[in-house]
């Protein structure tokens, strides 16, 4: 109710999770500028949907949330614009990948705009609008949905440490450095198994498992935390898009000398009935051989395929032993040599 009051405790948690990045934009606060991040912001959409007969929507930024609201949206015949100020479609994904998506969207009827800075949104009547450098998108709704960011200040006001982009800062066990306080969920930073660096990934797996190891170390079990490999997936119209590990860009950040090869392969046997193209993306270090990261799109397979990627990051695999992972075949799902070892097969003649 607003009131300050004090709470004494033996251990505590803070698990504060994150919120979504509001644009500083004039007219940002206009009626019909809706964030999206909880289950009620979710409810707020469909109410202002249905109470305002959208017929057209703009979405500023291109990420996982941008990408599945176009997906929804469209669903229910609006009109989507997406807008953003950087140039690529999701950045970290390769660019022939990235490309499929970009295509894909297009074809379901989705206007795509990179490249556009955003000046800020006025409303006149019913109608808003996006105001950019050198063009103007009308609509009735507009969807900020540029990324969230760590509700760290109760940590920090505690004098806890921070780290990467503010998460509040946890050793393996999800101690803060304070014996008696942790922390977990999408307010936590976590370890990356293949730099073995600190990194900020505020996806539900991680908070989960995070939130178990509290209780349990809470306890004396002592439950250590391997770490996290940057693993997710999404839906967007009819593709499967997943990723895994490292990216050419952030394993040289990291000091690798990376290199990566992409492939096109099939979902299935060649002559399957429903066989569709997948796209596979996978990266090595050039000097060691090992195993960095893999990123796939593709119509069917996709999201379950990067969980044998994800298992190999965390044991450290080569791309040699990953190639001789013993993957299972039969025509409905697979061609005779698995996207993914094809994969790993041309990888490896370009690493130690």
């Amino acid at each position: 109710d607003g009131d300050t009051f004090e709470c004494n405790y033996d251990k505590l948690l803070i698990a504060t999770g994150a919120s979504p990045i509001i644009p500083d934009l004039p007219g940002i606060e206009n009626e019909g500028v809706l964030p999206l991040k909880i289950l009620e912001d979710g409810r707020i959409l469909k109410a202002y949907l249905a109470e305002h007969n959208v017929k057209k929507a703009v979405i500023i930024g291109m990420g996982y949330i941008a990408l599945e609201m176009a997906d929804s949206l469209r669903t229910r015949d609006v009109e989507v614009t997406m807008v953003k100020p950087r140039s690529r479609l999701l950045p970290w994904l390769n660019e022939k990948l990235s490309n499929v998506v970009w295509k894909e969207l297009e074809d379901n009827g989705v206007e795509l705009y990179s490249g556009h800075t955003i000046n800020s949104i006025s409303k006149t009547n019913n109608t808003l609008t996006v105001h950019c450098d050198d063009r103007d998108f009308h609509c009735q709704l507009v969807l900020p949905a540029i990324g969230v960011k760590p509700n760290s200040e109760l940590a920090k006001e505690a004098g806890l440490d921070t780290s990467i982009h503010n998460a509040i800062s946890v050793d393996r066990f999800t101690n803060t450095g304070d014996p008696d306080i942790y922390s977990a969920g999408d307010c936590a930073d976590a370890y990356h198994v293949v730099t073995g660096k600190k990194t900020w990934v505020p996806l539900a797996v991680q908070a989960n498992r995070a939130g178990r190891a509290v209780a349990d170390n809470l306890f004396g079990e002592g439950l250590k935390l391997q770490g996290i490999a940057s693993s997710a997936m999404f839906r967007v119209f009819g593709l499967e898009v997943a990723r895994t590990g490292l990216n050419p860009h952030e394993a040289g950040e990291h000091g690798f000398d990376p290199v990566e090869i992409t492939i096109e392969s099939r979902s299935r046997a060649h002559a399957h009935p429903g066989s569709t193209t997948m796209h596979v993306a996978m990266v090595g270090d050039r000097q060691t051989g090992l195993l960095l990261g893999a990123q796939m799109v593709g119509r069917e397979g996709v999201a379950h395929r990067i969980h044998a990627v994800a298992v190999a990051l965390h044991a450290g695999m080569t791309v040699a032993d990953f190639w001789q992972c013993d993957l299972a075949y039969a025509p409905p799902f697979s061609p005779v040599w698995d996207p993914l070892l094809t994969a790993a097969n041309q990888l490896s003649k370009k690493v130690q």
